[in-house]
């Protein structure tokens, strides 16, 4: 598809109280198109009015937000997300109080920890040892309980002897350590978080969230992110900015979906014979549990609904998705199927104009619209792509072992692009576009269990004293 968690957000209490309230909230930018503006906008103005003379301004007026208005209960995870330029960070830097509004209000009860842009709160000059003592304060904890907490915050940060280094001289990924591991020991009550996770390496960031996940059980989170999967992962409310003004908030599946939708459109991307090309086959191994999977009360029962026409979608139109099915290894439609056993995945597609470069992919989600796997086609045919003529019907087939599913409801969305995996149109994306419900598990961790080749327990004997 051209498109990692084990908690599930929990909603905001209910009856909860108010965390952070924003009415009719502005803000405007004087935007200057040389210096000299600057100076010009200084003296012209007062001196037009001392003679009597209506103001001129010398600047265009730039609006980062428009009115908006939204609340963050007490225990929420509350996601934004909208393009570059929307204002989704003027309006966190409002909120924590860096950027003053143009217009309307902010209330804020409790205390604020923020992680905004790189180095945001440090003194470059300064050490990070003195930068942890300075930022600490700066969120309103006292010097004896940062030195309390210090072993802590510099065990978190794990950025060896650079914490008596300059900050100055520290990466972008060092900066986000250091800056994180101050908030995650400041006793704060909203956490605010601007696309700082996006830094770092990927140890750092499963540290981030297994700390995350445990404030979100009590605290409030506000969360930026333009990855809409983090988003859908995390939070339990969502907010889309476009333009400064709100779009749409409601829950995170929902408004993903509706801002992929729109981000796609502004790109301008809604039987015959058919020759299908096959992929070279490979060699694959079977799960040495199954046959005693499917004899007990542990077999991964997969009930498979049939594919939805109506089910919502976007895209040029030039192709359209037709069939979704979950077939078993002979390519026959299945209406049940066992989590661990072979499978395809089959995507029909009626083109209505020739198709030169197509792509197609699926992606598998959970109820909370997480992505658990996906694939496309691009790989096996980018140097050899399947033309299709206008009036035929290209046929995906995806074989795969079907991962074994915790019970719950699961969906698998299809799409059909051109181009490349860096630069296509969308044709037709459709949400949800097949459904299927685990109605039992031997899945013991995680969002997905996999068929395992082996698995061995042995018991080995010492010789000799051990060291």
């Amino acid at each position: 598809m051209l498109a990692a968690a084990d908690v599930t957000p929990a909603e905001a209490p209910s009856g909860a109280a108010s965390a952070i309230r924003v009415t009719g909230l502005s803000k405007c930018y004087q935007i200057y198109a040389a210096p000299a503006q600057r100076l010009l906008q200084f003296v012209v103005p007062r001196l037009r009015r001392w003679l009597g003379l209506s103001p001129r301004n010398h600047y265009r007026e730039f609006w980062a937000l428009h009115g908006v208005d939204l609340e963050v209960m007490r225990g929420q995870t509350v996601g934004i997300i909208g393009r570059n330029g929307s204002g989704k960070s003027t309006l966190l830097q409002i909120i924590c109080g860096t950027l003053y509004p143009t217009n309307g209000e902010v209330q804020v009860q409790g205390r604020v920890a923020a992680l905004l842009e790189l180095g945001s709160g440090f003194n470059p000059e300064f050490t990070g040892r003195e930068n942890v003592f300075f930022n600490a304060g700066v969120l309103g904890q006292a010097e004896h309980v940062t030195r309390e907490r210090f072993a802590a915050i510099e065990a978190f940060a794990d950025i060896g002897a650079f914490i008596d280094q300059p900050v100055k001289t520290y990466s972008s990924g060092m900066l986000v350590r250091l800056a994180f591991a101050v908030i995650a020991h400041v006793d704060a009550d909203i956490l605010v978080i601007d696309e700082a996770l996006a830094v770092g390496d990927a140890f750092f960031t499963q540290k981030c969230m297994r700390f995350l996940r445990e404030f979100m059980q009590t605290g409030t989170v506000l969360f930026v992110s333009h990855d809409t999967n983090a988003v859908k992962n995390l939070c339990n409310h969502a907010i889309w900015l476009d333009q400064g003004r709100v779009r749409m908030q409601g829950t995170p599946k929902a408004v993903s979906e509706a801002y992929l939708r729109e981000f796609y459109a502004q790109q301008g991307q809604g039987a015959d014979p058919v020759e299908v090309v096959e992929a070279p086959e490979t060699e694959v191994l079977g799960d040495q549990r199954l046959p005693f999977l499917n004899a007990s009360n542990l077999r991964n029962d997969l009930q498979v609904f049939p594919h939805d026409p109506q089910a919502a979608s976007f895209g040029t139109g030039q192709a359209r998705i037709t069939a979704v099915q979950l077939c078993d290894a002979a390519g026959q439609a299945l209406a049940w199927a066992v989590g661990g056993e072979a499978v395809r995945l089959r995507i029909v597609v009626r083109a209505h104009q020739a198709l030169t470069q197509p792509i197609v992919g699926f992606v598998v989600k959970d109820r909370l619209g997480q992505v658990l796997f996906g694939e496309n086609t691009y790989l096996n045919y980018q140097l050899n792509p399947v033309r299709c003529e206008a009036g035929e019907e290209l046929v995906a087939e995806f074989a795969f072992w079907m991962p074994r599913m915790p019970v719950g409801d699961y969906t698998v969305t299809a799409s059909i692009a051109e181009g490349t995996q860096q630069d296509h149109v969308q044709h037709h994306w459709v949400f949800d576009a097949l459904a299927f419900r685990s109605e039992s598990s031997s899945a013991s961790a995680g969002l997905v269990g996999l068929p395992m080749q082996d698995v061995r327990l042995a018991v080995r004997h010492m010789t000799g004293e051990e060291p």
